[in-house]
Order: C-alpha cells, then structure tokens, then sequence
C-alpha cells in the first residue's frame, strides 16, 4: 500500500435518498454547501443528496419498480425498436 495516498479530511456527512427521504450519517471527502440535522443526534451535519440508495433499488427492496429518470427508460427502447425492425 503507498503512503499519503488517502485524503486526510474526512467529515461526518448525512446522504440523503430523495426518492423516499431516508437519511444515514457516514463519513465522506465529498463538497456540499447545504446542511441538514440528522434525526439520529440533533446535530447540524452537511448533507448529500442522492437519487437512489439500498433502501429504494429495486436489488435490495425486493421490489420491480423501475426508476425512471429523464425518460431514459423511454429513451433506449426507441433506440432498440429500430433495430430490430
């Protein structure tokens, strides 16, 4: 293993799954201006939000539900339908 290779500014930061508002408190080097009070403590901790985690994929949940974001999902199969016409 190199030395002085991993960043030394680790933090406590809340993520944020905006598809069904979970949060948990993890440590991370990431940067984001806004801040959010964690349930767990009461502490003001700096938040990032995420579109998807472990409690809404549908590998974890059990659950088919499809995430669609932008229309991705409409978007490939027009792409497929041509080809194979």
């Amino acid at each position: 293993m190199k030395a002085e290779i991993h960043p030394k500014n680790y933090r406590p930061v809340v993520f944020k799954d905006m598809s069904n508002g979970t949060t948990f408190l993890s440590r991370s080097t990431a940067h984001t201006n806004e801040t959010i009070v964690f349930e767990g403590d009461g502490q003001e901790y700096p938040v990032i939000k995420l579109e998807i985690s472990n409690t809404s994929h549908p590998f974890y949940t059990g659950k088919n539900v499809l995430v669609d974001t932008a229309g991705r999902i409409d978007k490939f199969k027009k792409r497929y339908e041509k080809k194979a016409k």
